[in-house]
């Protein structure tokens, strides 16, 4: 096959992914010198197309990048007034007193946000200052030079048959170069999973972890509406069958956040995530909150959960990883927006510094010596042991021992209990049915609960039905040969968009993959038990389209 020609375009930093890790680099670097020329690279049809976060925002990093944010009129407008915390049972709900949460957990001076409409005024701002934004434009593959060092990536590939080779409205795409690359793509980004394992950066970390985190906006009857309260739940519907919990946020405008997050780890095949977080509306705490209310949009997303032990070296040849793409959720916060901002702040840092001593492409240590010994490292060491405290004991031991141990860090700056590993991967986790039950899952009634594919259509996703599957697999035979023997297709419930199918009985099984409806979540290329799923980008622009999420 011919080398394909491209164009190419030179700049001083590539970033890949307009989210909050990428669009601090970007504000970040132009405020420390104007002269520098900086292009963001975002796959989503705009900015802020593919974000979905809870959110709860930290102001804390954002106060360093942009301290006058309010005066600059920052969609940042709703504080937080109260926290509440419920462990629930099937019919029932016992509050946690606030008095008993370690001091990280209060929510004061933090406000709810939809991170999408940050990410669109941050990238106002970055425009601003000269940093040119290209929406539409997925990365699909890395630049290397000589020596193996990242020197770029190529984006904006469209027109491709779905065998993969050009269509009549075929475009190559461009070769975009830069002294640096920083890779912002979000949790289990394509691109940064190449560099993982290219460079071996997890080595001696342990294995990463992730969540499932599905959520809905709801308008509500405003007799109900608590503009600035904030719910966190744990316990039923999950029970002994996963870990996760809830959150339920009431933003402006009657509106509410509701989200589910089920963590990856879990044994049963058959628990099926999607149906889980449906369930839970009917609580009927839950149920009493929506009804009479509708909900206006759906979205789900995979949340990297492994913590501190689990950040691999975030520097490699030729560029850096920043946020999700590194792993700097806080899991009991259920929060990572600060700190993928303070990453994309130290990554700029060091990397001017580096530019201004005439180094180019070369291995910015400065920044992972940054990101693991400043506010990051900070947040994150202090709840290490939350999330393998939860998978080694369940929900109860895990409070008592979490608690403990966040209140000791609190205290007096060390953990009784060391640094806890973590164990198996996610796909490991997941045992054979064999070895499990079913689980029944009541039908979705229509008004507090919905089916996967009418979900989706509230997702605003869309893909180009004549391009390549973006879903790729490593052996086509696997999933009817082995998935569906040994684990009863987990495929078919693990995904919160209904992409994975098994069409037709006994020899004539098909495994059927709708990529259509892809929220680009990851959950599949985490939780597949053979790893014979891999993510990777469709063209660019396609995918979900969220709102306000």
């Amino acid at each position: 096959m011919a080398e394909i020609e491209r164009e190419t375009m030179e700049f001083d930093v590539v970033i890949v992914g307009a989210g909050p890790a990428g669009l601090s680099a970007a504000i970040r670097l132009k405020q420390l010198d104007a002269d520098l020329n900086v292009v963001v690279l975002e796959k989503g049809s705009e900015v802020g197309a593919h974000i979905l976060s809870g959110a709860v925002l930290d102001p804390c990093a954002l106060n360093e990048l942009i301290p006058d944010w309010q005066e600059k009129g920052a969609p940042i407008t709703v504080p937080v007034k109260r926290d509440q915390f419920y462990i629930l049972g099937e019919a029932g709900a016992a509050r946690v007193p606030n008095i008993a949460m370690p001091p990280l957990m209060n929510n004061h001076g933090n406000y709810i946000v939809s991170m999408g409409n940050v990410c669109r005024w941050m990238a106002e701002q970055a425009e601003e200052l000269g940093v040119e934004i290209f929406p539409g434009f997925a990365c699909s593959e890395l630049v290397f030079d000589e020596s193996g060092t990242v020197k770029g990536v190529v984006a904006g590939v469209m027109g491709l048959n779905p065998d993969g080779t050009p269509g009549p409205n075929y475009e190559p795409g461009m070769e975009l170069h830069g002294k640096y690359v920083f890779l912002s793509e979000g949790v289990r980004g394509s691109l940064s999973k190449q560099v993982i394992e290219k460079y071996d950066l997890a080595a001696g970390s342990e294995p990463q972890k992730y969540g499932l985190g599905m959520k809905e906006i709801w308008e509500i009857d405003p007799e109900k509406h608590r503009e600035g309260t904030v719910t966190h739940t744990m316990g039923w519907p999950l029970g002994g069958n996963a870990g996760g919990g809830s959150f339920i946020y009431h933003l402006d405008n009657n509106q509410v956040y509701v989200g589910f997050v089920v963590h990856l780890n879990y044994k049963n095949p058959y628990l099926f995530p999607y149906m889980e977080f449906q369930r839970f509306k009917h609580h009927p705490m839950v149920a009493e909150l929506l009804k009479g209310g509708k909900r206006v949009a759906y979205g789900a997303r995979a949340i990297t959960e492994g913590g501190w032990q689990s950040i691999p070296q975030t520097a490699f040849p030729g560029g850096v990883l920043l946020g999700c793409s590194a792993g700097l959720v806080n899991v009991p916060r259920i929060k990572g927006n600060h700190n993928a901002m303070y990453s994309g702040i130290h990554a700029a840092e060091a990397a001017v510094e580096a530019l201004k001593a005439g180094r180019e492409s070369d291995v910015l240590t400065e920044y992972d010596t940054a990101l693991k010994s400043g506010p990051v490292a900070a947040d994150l060491k202090k709840v290490r042991n939350v999330k393998p405290f939860w998978s080694k004991y369940g929900l109860t031991a895990s409070l008592a021992l979490g608690g403990v141990d966040m209140w000791v860090n609190n205290l007096f700056g060390f953990s009784p209990f060391g640094t806890q590993k973590h164990g198996k991967s996610d796909a490991a986790a997941t045992e054979p049915a064999a070895s499990h039950k079913p689980i029944d899952y009541p039908k979705p009634d229509g008004v507090l609960s919905f089916d996967r594919l009418t979900n989706v259509s509230f997702s605003m996703t869309n893909h180009e039905e004549s391009q390549p599957s973006h879903l790729k697999l490593k052996d086509p035979a696997i999933p009817v040969a082995k998935n569906l023997p040994e684990y009863a297709g987990p495929s078919a419930r693990y995904c919160p968009a209904g992409v994975y199918e098994f069409v037709g009985e006994g020899a004539d099984t098909k495994f059927q993959i709708n990529f259509q409806n892809c929220v680009h979540c990851k959950t599949c290329d985490i939780k597949d038990p053979a790893q014979n799923i891999v993510w990777t980008t469709p063209q660019g622009g396609d995918g979900p389209n969220y709102p306000n999420m």
